[in-house]
This record gives structure tokens, sequence and C-alpha cells, in this order.
């Protein structure tokens, strides 16, 4: 299953860059992990979103907990479960095993 995570900023900037090298460190941990998967800013910068693959919701929330940000009071969060139905032919497979591969052609 895959999971987005929206990060919304509680706190001014300037306390978001105070513990930015923590969370890209928490961040480094879990890609090395393959939890996630993408990660980066919203834009405006008022917070930021990860998409993780994970085996359930409560793992998810462990993950979250562990988030510099989170125990530094930087960023709220919301964790949305997504099982994507399709998917574009560059998104790797292993992804998102159960997408189809979207077509474009509508006699399909």
């Amino acid at each position: 299953m895959l999971y987005l995570i929206l990060l919304t900023y509680q706190r001014p900037l300037a306390e978001v860059e105070a513990h930015l090298a923590a969370h890209r460190e928490y961040l480094a941990r879990h890609y090395a992990a393959a939890h996630f998967l993408l990660s980066g800013p919203r834009e405006p910068r008022t917070g930021g979103v990860i998409l993780a693959r994970a085996e359930s919701h409560a793992q998810v929330v462990r993950w979250v907990d562990d988030d510099p940000f989170k125990q530094a009071g930087i960023a709220a969060y919301e964790i949305i479960a997504w099982d994507p139905a399709l998917r574009a032919s560059e998104v790797p497979a292993q992804w998102v095993p159960n997408a189809a591969v979207a077509t474009t052609d509508p006699a399909v």
C-alpha cells in the first residue's frame, strides 16, 4: 500500500531550518530501508510531502513518530492510504503491483 504523508509546518521557517539536517537524516534512513519513494517541500513552502510504501497504517504512524520534525513540534502530519488503480508506464510496477498501466487509447 502507498501512503501520502502530508506535513504542515507549525513553526516559523527559521525553526524548520534549524531541524532540517536531522529531518534529512531521518529521510535518508527510510530511503535506505526502501520505505520512502519520493519526498520534498510543498510549494509554497508550508510543509512537505512524502510518498511511502508500507504494510500498514500503524507502521507509517511509527515512522512519523520518529521524525525529528514531529518530535520538535515543527510539523503536523496527515497520513493518507492510497491504492492506485492505474499507473503511467514509466512508474515502476513494484511500487504499485496492483495498478494497471493506463492507456491513452479510449478503445481499450
